[in-house]
């Protein structure tokens, strides 16, 4: 029988520090909640929103895959590898952290918050060299279907790569609709993030920022109650 786990949106970690708004599905910084460690190798999701003209200043990472997805404003990003680029909404931006890197994340937009995602995934590999890709996917090519955006370094598949057996998938399913999704491996659990919208997973119903995970299964089934903005990370579990 599959496992499963139900995170309501008004359950997750909330601080407010002044120009920074920021929710988080598992524990982090200073909120912990010893059953919302991580999911698998799925360790942090974090739901930001930037005011205008704010953003985090340089800081270090190492040994962790990085994806950070917009999804309204703009974030100006910057590191000691020399990059130095603008994310807008469906672009998608991936940084393998590796033996070490330090970078700053900041709103441009003086007048414009901004609400982006950051997740991070341990990796499969340690120490490796660090590395950044960005791309833009356009919202059109996942209406009522999956789309690829991260997936495995050693995969043929679409998606930028990271250093792990993990995928995430984007969709847009229009009310009515549903979609299933077969495990690539049966190890493999998936946490399927309600962006906004009504969809119901299994007999559960999930609003919007609700998170509901399965695991121990070979597939499972996505029904849009209403047109959904749905991300899914398809992760190992152990």
């Amino acid at each position: 029988m599959a496992k499963t786990i139900f995170h309501a949106a008004d359950k997750r970690g909330h601080a407010k520090h002044g120009w920074l708004d920021a929710h988080h599905s598992f524990s982090f910084a200073d909120w912990y909640d010893p059953t919302k460690v991580h999911f698998g190798v799925l360790r942090v999701l974090n739901d930001d929103i930037i005011d205008g003209g704010m953003g985090f200043g340089r800081h270090p990472h190492d040994n962790m895959e990085i994806i950070t997805i917009v999804l309204d404003g703009k974030l100006e990003h910057k590191d000691s590898m020399g990059h130095a680029q603008q994310i807008i909404p469906n672009e998608v931006q991936v940084m393998s952290a590796g033996s070490g890197v330090t970078h700053s994340e900041y709103n441009p937009d003086p007048d414009h918050k901004t609400n982006l995602l950051q997740t991070w995934i341990f990796p499969n590999k340690k120490n490796v060299q660090p590395r950044y890709d960005q791309k833009m996917y356009p919202p059109e090519d996942r209406v009522n279907k999956l789309q690829t955006i991260v997936s495995p370094i050693d995969s043929n598949d679409d998606g930028m790569k990271i250093h792990q057996d993990a995928w995430i998938y984007r969709t847009t399913l229009e009310a009515g609709k549903s979609l299933t999704h077969s495990f690539r491996n049966k190890d493999n659990g998936a946490y399927i993030f309600l962006i906004d919208g009504k969809v119901t997973v299994g007999d559960q119903v999930l609003n919007k920022r609700d998170a509901f995970g399965i695991s121990e299964a070979d597939s499972f089934e996505i029904k849009a109650d209403a047109t959904s903005d749905v991300l899914i990370f398809e992760v190992p579990m152990a």
